[in-house]
C-alpha cells in the first residue's frame, strides 16, 4: 500500500465490459520527505487507480496494488492492478503530524 495524491482523471467510453462505470483517477505516490521527516514529498510517479470510494482530485487516498487489488468486493473481477481502498485524514511519522487532511482545508 502506499499514500498518493489523486491529480487527475481518465475517460475511456471504449473499454472492457467488466470496466464500465469505474471511476479511473490519476494517482500521484508521496513518501516521506528523506531529510526533514517532517512532510510527504511526491515520488514524480504516477499511476491509474480504480476508485471505489468517491475521492476526488487533490484528496490523499491509499492506494494498493498488484493482485491485492484485485481482493475488495468490489474489484474481485476487474483487469486492474490498482484501486483506491481508503481516504487518508491524517499521517503521523515519529510521533509528528506530517499530513492532516483537517489543516490542507483551512
Amino acid at each position: 500500500m502506499f499514500v498518493a495524491l489523486v491529480t487527475g482523471s481518465v475517460v475511456a467510453t471504449q473499454k472492457t465490459e467488466s470496466m464500465t462505470g469505474h471511476k479511473l483517477l490519476v494517482v500521484e505516490p508521496y513518501r516521506l520527505d528523506d531529510k526533514a521527516r517532517d512532510r510527504l514529498v511526491s515520488t514524480g510517479r504516477t499511476f491509474i487507480a480504480v476508485d471505489t470510494l468517491g475521492a476526488g482530485e487533490g484528496q490523499f487516498v491509499l492506494v494498493t496494488q498488484g493482485s491485492s487489488a484485485r481482493l475488495t468486493p468490489e474489484t474481485k473481477s476487474l483487469p486492474i492492478d490498482a484501486v483506491v481502498i481508503g481516504l487518508v485524514d491524517s499521517v503521523r511519522i515519529g510521533g509528528k503530524n506530517v499530513f492532516s487532511r483537517n489543516a490542507q482545508e483551512s
